[in-house]
């Protein structure tokens, strides 16, 4: 696959074209719009492999900084060309942008699949999205496709209006606010927690309803403190829940590109990419930097 395209920042988002297929390929063709996400390799054996949960493989093989089969190592997106499984590569609708729908193949798929895993993915349903962020934005577009109420919670009050205006989120709250968590209580069917910073969860379990589902997105690097009671007190859960198998990430594409569903990006050329690091650190981006790794789009240059 040459990335004559464009390629996500983490180096696990990779789109492009095919430039040449193997004699036993039948998924793809020369000239297809692709994509290959977190991972690239598993065992195809397993339990979970048979399941198509390639991504739950104790053997699974991620795109970059690993060893493929053959034991040669993998760069991931910081690559000319890339050679991949048919397994894994995911085809791109011809309505779905590469740039714009690069970030899906890890956002995308991180938060489709919880919602469709813990029954989210139905009209009515009343689902809280927590940090409005690269995972949040994305996690709004497809609750709201699904046909539910969305809300955003945020320790940001000043993210109210993009939640509302911008993405169509049906209502907000700021989770520092006791007045508006309270007034909230026991209203959410589920909710997608996607800070991967240390912060309370008992304000969040007391937004569901009894039976609700806090499902866990982001990694924060501390250990986060869970309160039981609140679990016991309406049979609620706290779960976790990464990225996706290979046949529903293509499921997720097919559906985004339906419903129009793409990241909010900002494209960059790949001298640009150090500059990029340092304001990502800042929270200087709304939501995803795109590498124009083949300089075929019109992308921020330094």
């Amino acid at each position: 696959m040459d990335e004559s395209g464009v390629v996500n920042a983490s180096k696990h988002e990779i789109v492009g074209e095919v430039t040449e297929v193997g004699s036993k390929l039948n998924k793809v063709k020369v000239g297809d719009k692709v994509g290959v996400g977190c991972m690239v390799g598993a065992c195809h054996s397993c339990e979970s492999c048979k399941n198509d949960h390639e991504n739950y493989c104790p053997k699974v093989i991620l795109t970059y900084n690993s060893i493929y089969h053959d034991g040669t190592f993998n760069y991931g997106g910081y690559s000319d060309a890339m050679v991949a499984n048919e397994r894994y590569i995911v085809h791109f609708p011809e309505n779905m942008p590469l740039d714009s729908g690069a970030p899906l193949l890890c956002a995308g798929i991180t938060v489709y699949s919880p919602l469709k895993y813990f029954g989210l993915a139905k009209p009515g349903k009343h689902i809280g999205v927590v940090g409005l962020g690269g995972l949040g934005h994305v996690a709004v577009k497809f609750a709201k496709a699904f046909g539910a109420k969305l809300t955003v919670i945020s320790t940001s009050p000043s993210k109210k209006d993009e939640a509302l205006e911008h993405l169509g989120a049906d209502s907000f709250l700021v989770s520092r606010d006791p007045d508006q968590i309270q007034a909230a209580m026991n209203t959410m069917d589920g909710i997608i927690d996607t800070v991967s910073a240390v912060h309370p969860i008992l304000p969040l379990l007391g937004l569901l309803k009894s039976h609700g589902t806090l499902v866990m997105v982001g990694v924060p690097d501390k250990p986060l403190e869970l309160p039981v009671f609140p679990l016991l007190s309406g049979r609620k859960m706290v779960a976790g829940s990464g990225i996706g198998g290979m046949k529903e990430t293509q499921e997720m594409i097919d559906f985004a590109a339906k419903h129009g569903i793409t990241a909010d990006i900002e494209v960059v050329s790949m001298d640009y990419v150090n500059t990029a690091m340092e304001r990502l650190a800042k929270n200087d981006v709304r939501y995803k930097f795109v590498i124009d790794i083949g300089n075929t789009l019109a992308a921020t240059k330094p």
